[in-house]
């Protein structure tokens, strides 16, 4: 697995991660048919905040974002995207595994929202989230923090 680290978003990130966005979720989108090329940017813009998001850098670069954001009664995991040529090395795994010691240490619920058969939701389930309710699009999902 290649070094990643964790930087604060700032506001200039904002159309690397709209555009990341775009790329990461199209193939799931359109067999939805849901992809709307300029939506799927939007939609990311108008609920960046930089405050709550992360940039994951590998080698120094940007190769995807996460969002943790804070709610009445958990904390919303959002926007995690990686680069497609960084899938499946063990990044997205480690990123999750470091956001839930946080959260687990904080005694927080963390709750997400995946699209309805996204790879991405067997990366969740491997790491304690179970689904809570689900609709047409998505799948609702929430862990409990891991008491240790």
């Amino acid at each position: 697995m290649a070094d990643w680290t964790l930087r604060q978003a700032s506001t200039s990130d904002v159309e690397a991660v709209a555009e990341l966005r775009a790329v990461v979720l199209r193939a799931d989108l359109e067999r939805l048919g849901r992809y709307d090329e300029q939506r799927v940017r939007q939609r990311l813009r108008d609920g960046f905040d930089r405050t709550h998001t992360w940039v994951i850098e590998v080698e120094g670069g940007f190769a995807g974002c996460v969002a943790l954001r804070p709610a009445k009664d958990a904390r919303w995991l959002e926007h995690f995207y990686l680069a497609p040529r960084l899938q499946g090395a063990g990044i997205g795994s480690a990123v999750l595994r470091a956001l839930l010691a946080r959260c687990d240490r904080d005694g927080d619920l963390v709750r997400l929202n995946v699209l309805r058969g996204s790879a991405a939701r067997r990366l969740y389930e491997r790491h304690g989230f179970t689904v809570e309710t689900e609709d047409p699009v998505d799948v609702f999902m929430m862990r409990e923090p891991v008491r240790t």
